[in-house]
């Protein structure tokens, strides 16, 4: 993570939001706690947030934790935006 002014970036950020909500639910069963980041993220996190996410998920899923890269195949992906 950036810490140059010691803020982190928007990405940065989410990837950090994504490993707390995994982090809840490392204590659940693993299938539960796969589908619970799935159904928190497809819940709470409007489509733009989803977006940048998948950017990140999409170049390697760098910094999140394995249950989240794992619930990403649950994640709704957003539509892309018509150009």
């Amino acid at each position: 993570m950036s810490h140059d002014d010691g803020r982190m970036s928007t990405k940065e950020k989410l990837v950090y939001m994504a490993n707390q909500i995994a982090t809840f639910f490392d204590s659940k069963p693993h299938d539960e706690g796969v589908a619970g980041v799935a159904d928190h993220i497809n819940k709470f996190w409007d489509p733009r947030m989803r977006r940048q996410f998948f950017e990140m998920f999409d170049e390697g899923g760098k910094g999140m934790k394995p249950l989240v890269i794992e619930a990403a195949a649950t994640i709704r992906r957003p539509k892309q935006d018509a150009a």
